[in-house]
């Protein structure tokens, strides 16, 4: 199967909706790279979706772990409250499902059983890219596969497909030095969610841009180059 890679949702769940018309669950392998939530209008439904398509085409669609994914289970974790996560986006999503505790009380397991990436012989999917730090793999470490920012590791066989650090431009980038296609186009932040279909050798067969639709929005759009989180 061709694999169709979605970048960043962030609650936008009209403009993802929109680009799940350019996928066929007969011909595509959905994978999309974590940050379901946070920031949009719409972060339970948005991710009611993406558990509901996984249910229904279990062998054929991987929803990864994101680092907002990871602090919201963290929040809502023995360990929580989780202030940090408050502050760079939780506390739209946490008001957003206080409206609906249904729904938390069954997104919460889901989201914990999100594996941090996806990999063939020549395509690795991660939220953030591996590093070349030792602790690349860690999910907890800055320089892991959640939170990495920066050069990423350039692989022997695989290119590498992230989200996280949004692309200023609004367009995904390929970086040659470490072959590895950002593809969190900042949908939330006025820009456009993008997905990616490649070939399962790693070829790019289509690039799909779906602006933001402003009611995915709780605030005036403005595309950042980097934001902290």
């Amino acid at each position: 199967m061709n694999l169709f890679i979605i970048g960043d949702v962030h609650g936008c769940l009209l403009t993802f909706q929109e680009l799940l018309k350019h996928w066929d669950p007969a011909t595509d392998h959905l994978i999309q790279v974590g940050d379901l939530v946070d920031r949009g209008a719409h972060s339970p439904a948005t991710v009611e979706l993406a558990r509901s398509l996984n249910q229904q085409y279990p062998d054929s669609t991987t929803f990864l772990m994101g680092n907002h994914e990871d602090a919201m289970l963290l929040h809502f974790g023995p360990s929580g409250p989780y202030p940090g996560w408050l502050g760079w986006g939780g506390r739209s999503t946490n008001a957003q499902y206080k409206r609906h505790p249904e729904l938390l009380a069954r997104h919460l397991p889901w989201l914990q059983e999100r594996p941090l990436l996806w990999q063939n012989a020549h395509v690795l999917v991660s939220h953030a890219g591996i590093s070349a730090s030792p602790h690349a793999f860690d999910p907890e470490s800055a320089d892991g596969l959640l939170w990495a920012r920066g050069p990423l590791r350039r692989l022997d066989h695989q290119i590498q497909v992230v989200g996280h650090t949004p692309m200023s431009d609004g367009e995904p980038v390929h970086d040659p030095e470490s072959h590895t296609l950002y593809i969190d186009t900042g949908a939330v932040f006025g820009g456009n969610l993008t997905g990616l279909r490649l070939s399962p050798t790693g070829t790019v067969l289509d690039i799909i841009l779906i602006p933001v639709n402003p009611d995915d929005l709780l605030e005036k759009p403005r595309l950042s180059p980097l934001t902290p989180r």
